[in-house]
């Protein structure tokens, strides 16, 4: 099976994944941590969403659950209760007290106050999908020039005049789409892929040169698109018959092959999105932007989800066993994506930068999840 590149953003109910879901997903192996888990019928307790059941088991069931460092899903957990759904809001001032716990007493809070319950698919399938997502990390400057000359615009004053707005190709080449958009540029970068990337995932951080010389760190934000439809150019580029590996490293291999393509390649996908810029210091560059459900990102312990399926701001025990990763630990459900869709079905966020990056990348491996319910 080929992987296909796709995603909009790490923060609005917009985003793909990064990749995209195409033909069968990988099987799921019939454990984890050696203990069969066989889809299950319906038992007393399980409670309905509308687009999953969860099932209650018992804490032997999660894989992995007495190995994990808490500590450091308890970052997430804090700031869940930044806005915390009403089912969780109660259990806060104890999530904020147990901050200084150990990862033990910790354990034991969990296994007094919250009942695990397997997610399922409304049929009964327990397996699904984990997907990945990051920040990119790019030089900029506030000045074109110098071989910074790719914008990052911030939203046009007039974008909600027209929609949809103009096409990623009309902007770059209509004199009335530039004429909105001039004076607009929040920075420039050098790449026109590695601005593609930042399109796709919906934030980025950038290490940005100010016009006296100075560098500081910044983030750009999702601001909106131009009403385009998203389409993949990873897709674009097999259906050309040009590339066999449609993952970031074999589309870049291309680019560098066919340095005249790549504008072609870039106007397959006809959205286009706007950033806002964001301070990014002290606390603040510890964590990633603000997922769906208005909180902070955590590396490695948020997700994204459907939301019909588990809500924002649930604790999730996430498994999840591949060539990628192997993955027993506990995560926080705050972000969606517009492709992330069904009972089990999740996108992880892995932080910012190249190394990040090269997992989100690749990231494409078999799932199960259990929501953690207040008794």
């Amino acid at each position: 099976m080929t992987a296909l590149i796709v995603g909009t953003l790490a923060a609005c109910s917009s985003r793909p994944p990064l990749i995209e879901e195409s033909g069968t997903p990988a099987a799921p192996p019939p454990s984890y941590a050696g203990v069969p888990i066989a889809p299950s019928a319906a038992v007393p307790g399980t409670l309905a969403q509308p687009k999953s059941r969860w099932v209650p088991v018992s804490w032997d069931e999660l894989p992995g659950f007495s190995e994990d460092n808490l500590t450091e899903a308890w970052n997430a957990w804090i700031k869940n209760c930044e806005r915390p759904s009403p089912a969780f809001a109660h259990l806060c001032p104890e999530v904020r007290r147990l901050s200084i716990g150990s990862p033990d007493e910790q354990r034991a809070w969990m296994r007094a106050r919250l009942q695990p319950y397997r997610v399922e698919s409304l049929s009964g399938n327990p397996d699904g999908m984990l997907t990945a997502y990051y920040e990119p990390y790019l030089d900029a400057s506030r000045l074109p020039g110098n071989g910074f000359n790719i914008p990052i615009y911030r939203a046009p004053a007039g974008l909600g005049s027209r929609k949809p707005w103009y096409t990623r190709q009309q902007i770059d080449t209509l004199p009335e789409a530039q004429a909105q958009l001039a004076g607009r540029a929040i920075a420039w970068v050098r790449d026109p892929v590695e601005a593609m990337v930042l399109h796709i995932q919906g934030s980025g951080r950038l290490r940005l040169v100010e016009p006296d010389g100075s560098v500081r760190l910044v983030r750009v934000a999702f601001a909106g698109t131009n009403d385009q439809p998203y389409q993949s150019v990873g897709r674009w580029l097999l259906d050309q018959g040009l590339v066999r590996d449609a993952t970031w490293p074999g589309i870049r291999a291309w680019t560098l092959q066919n340095p005249g393509r790549v504008n072609e390649m870039l106007w397959a996908n006809p959205r286009y999105v706007f950033f806002r810029e964001e301070p990014l210091d002290g606390l603040d560059a510890a964590f990633g932007p603000k997922g769906a459900q208005g909180v902070a990102l955590t590396p490695g312990r948020s997700i994204a989800v459907d939301r019909q399926s588990i809500p924002y701001g649930t604790p999730v025990w996430l498994a999840s066993s591949g060539p990628t990763t192997q993955l027993q630990r506990l995560v926080m459900a705050q972000d969606t994506g517009s492709a992330i869709l069904g009972a089990v079905r999740a996108d992880y966020f892995t932080g910012w930068g190249q190394e990040a990056g090269d997992i989100a990348g690749r990231l494409k491996q078999n799932l199960r999840l259990w929501v953690l319910w207040p008794r």
